[in-house]
């Protein structure tokens, strides 16, 4: 079941183990019995017994100290997750369910090196001036999508990547160089939307988000394009909103942690 769907009538002893292994991996430092008792509000001798038992199965480690980090078992879920989960199938779910304006092409692509490369793709229905064919290739710097994968990198790691080798303009709107597209990423980076209108292709706006995989980095990008005269004003706001639904439950289904997401590199 897709985790951004309402949860009913939870089992409340998975629904603690859960909330204790969540609170030892993300911690900081170690946590005993005690500490995790008051972090989850539960009775200690609930903890104790919770702990124990995941402890047995390998869930949790308990150390010296008495403190729990996350145990082994942990890890075959982590590869079963990986070996059965495609970012492109699940997009593909995705558009099935998300209602995408009859405009807009809704693509995905994923980095390699300074490009983005797409993977999937479901085209528009009418006026159709993008057409996202797998394994077209479009530079980073200017597609909305590569703008959504590098405003996770630092600054300093972009200009190193793109300054002495910035790719050439595919139309006049093109970013001329690394510090108009760092501007560019600046501006966007508070809201996680990023947006190109006719870097890549003459009257058509590009819309993307970024999708992040389980240790909460970048995967992939999905992208709307549309008319630039289509969605302009309150269109691009809705076409945004469609954007950012489908990076988030894409990052969601992929295992990322999207509610302690930063937005900041």
């Amino acid at each position: 079941m897709d985790q951004d769907k309402s949860l009913q009538k939870l089992v409340p002893a998975v629904e603690r183990a859960a909330e204790i292994l969540d609170l030892v991996s993300s911690s900081r430092r170690f946590l005993t019995v005690s500490e995790l008792a008051r972090e989850t509000d539960l009775p200690k001798s609930t903890v104790h017994g919770l702990c124990g038992t995941m402890v047995q199965l390998g869930l949790l480690v308990r150390r010296p100290d008495q403190t729990f980090v996350v145990g082994p078992h942990v890890l075959r879920w982590s590869n079963g997750f990986d070996r059965q989960t495609d970012v492109a199938t699940e997009f593909a779910l995705l558009c099935d369910e998300v209602s995408i304006p009859e405009h807009a092409t809704a693509s995905l692509s994923v980095p390699e090196e300074m490009d983005m490369v797409f993977i999937a793709a479901r085209q528009a229905a009418a006026g159709n001036r993008f057409a996202a064919r797998p394994g077209m290739r479009l530079p980073a710097v200017f597609v909305a999508s590569g703008k959504a994968v590098l405003s996770l990198l630092p600054d300093f790691e972009i200009r190193r990547s793109v300054a002495s080798s910035f790719p050439a303009p595919l139309t006049h709107k093109s970013v001329l160089g690394v510090d108009e597209l760092l501007l560019e990423l600046k501006e966007a980076r508070t809201e996680g939307i990023f947006t190109d209108v006719g870097q890549c292709i003459d009257g058509v706006t590009n819309i993307s988000s970024p999708v992040m995989n389980a240790v909460n980095k970048p995967l992939a990008a999905v992208m709307l394009s549309a008319p630039s005269e289509l969605v302009e004003g309150t269109a691009l706001h809705n076409v945004s909103s469609v954007v950012a639904s489908l990076a988030s439950r894409l990052s969601r289904r992929m295992g990322a942690d999207v509610q302690n997401r930063s937005s900041n590199p």
